[in-house]
């Protein structure tokens, strides 16, 4: 049974929100958070990349900086930026991008569930992210941002969501960067409250979809905090940490693609005939071509666009890793013919995530940057899940959701 709990949680007043508000901190780089917050002494980025407050080329590990978070976080709530509930209730937040709209309950996840793998994952951590989102964590006591879960559709949570989402809205507003809407009630009735708690308690597992490091954070720092406390009973705050929840069959699961630097000494003949032993090889001219199906990649090279869908035999559907295209493309192109191995560390490879369109992918490789480009197919949440059901981890740079979560709507305490 997955455990959540409702929270008081601490949020911007109403005519504050588009103030407070940003994007997450790990999807962009100091400067660009820099030039966001410009002027806007209210801008969440003082808290969650506040090295914008120091010279520029200031480390946004250097300890003056993580101090300098939980300065800023006291100083929002001391000036009104931040104010907390008086109660504990559950969220819910609307997205809408090109039309969809997903809808997702806020809530506090429990440290133990992760621990224990009922909360599942279907990436890798790395460490030394894991350490930087821990002192984030603990120099503030709290989770400033959500981490972002899915869960398997619930009819009795879709009508209960459907109900608050014909009411007014706590906040409602238009995001400047990427144009899409954002909307948030609050659940405040006691018997909705009831109803969300128990209908958690009916599902085995929850998913990360995206926020494995957050995740594995804000899980560390509850268990140190278990261990330090000789009264731990399991009811503190400190158990917790915030999750915007969706249902599986609402999300976006964005193409991610991969540009390359040369081709391993082959020319670009070599490298087409090499591609035939696996790929059936087509040439669409130069007019931009998107994958139309499971198994299929887009080439970009030489101004051209192919098609190179996967011959019978060289995937397994019996093996959820096997059968993903970002192992197809990794273990018959990547590695096998341009022995690029480690995607998490080879310099000859770059990733980019589908909301920039395969335009991007053109411009990079025509600009001289890059020499190819490969176009997949999106990975779809069932996939995902399956995965994490397993037990297994998906290959490098496979998902890329959106929208993103927007920070600074609600943020959790941990006492």
């Amino acid at each position: 049974m997955a455990i959540i709990k409702p929270f008081k949680g601490i949020r911007p007043p109403k005519e504050l929100v588009e103030k407070v508000e940003s994007r997450p901190y790990d999807v962009l780089n100091s400067e660009e958070a820099r030039a966001e917050a410009g002027d806007n002494e209210m801008s969440l980025y003082h808290i969650i990349k506040p090295e914008i407050d120091f010279p520029v080329g200031t480390s946004e590990y250097d300890p003056r900086v993580y101090e300098k978070a939980a300065e800023n976080f006291q100083k929002f709530q001391d000036k009104g930026w931040l104010v907390q509930d008086a109660d504990e209730h559950y969220y819910i937040y609307a997205q809408t991008m090109n039309g969809k709209t997903q809808y997702g309950l806020v809530v506090c996840a429990h440290t133990d569930d992760y621990m224990a793998g009922r909360i599942k994952k279907h990436e890798l951590t790395r460490r030394d992210k894991e350490e930087d989102r821990m002192k984030h964590v603990r120099v503030n006591n709290a989770n400033i941002e959500p981490v972002f879960f899915a869960y398997p559709d619930n009819k009795v949570l879709d009508d209960l969501i459907m109900r608050y989402a014909a009411t007014e809205p706590e906040y409602d507003f238009i995001a400047p960067i990427d144009g899409f809407r954002h909307q948030f009630w609050i659940v405040s009735d006691d018997k909705d409250i009831q109803i969300i708690t128990e209908e958690f308690a009916k599902m085995p597992s929850l998913y990360i979809a995206d926020g494995h490091h957050r995740s594995a954070a804000a899980a560390l720092v509850g268990a140190e905090k278990q261990k330090q406390n000789a009264n731990h009973k399991g009811t503190e705050e400190y158990n917790f940490f915030m999750a915007v929840c969706f249902q599986a069959s609402q999300l976006t699961i964005l193409d991610y693609n991969r540009v390359v630097k040369d081709l391993n000494g082959l020319s670009s003949e070599e490298f087409l005939a090499s591609l035939q032993v696996n790929f059936e090889v087509e040439d669409k001219g130069i007019e931009i071509y998107k994958p139309q199906q499971l198994h299929e990649f887009s080439l970009y090279l030489d101004q051209h666009w192919y098609s190179l869908k996967a011959k019978e035999g060289t995937y397994d559907n019996n093996d959820p890793i096997g059968v993903l295209d970002v192992d197809i493309s990794s273990r018959l192109i990547l590695d096998e013919i341009l022995n690029i191995g480690d995607l998490r560390s080879s310099q000859r490879i770059d990733f980019v995530g589908g909301l920039r369109g395969l335009g991007e992918l053109k411009r990079r490789v025509d600009s001289g940057e890059m020499r190819a480009a490969l176009a997949l197919y999106p990975v779809s949440m069932q996939q995902i899940m399956d995965i994490a059901d397993s037990g297994k981890i998906m290959p490098p740079k496979a998902t890329w959701f959106e929208p993103k979560l927007r920070s600074g709507l609600v943020i959790h305490k941990l006492s």
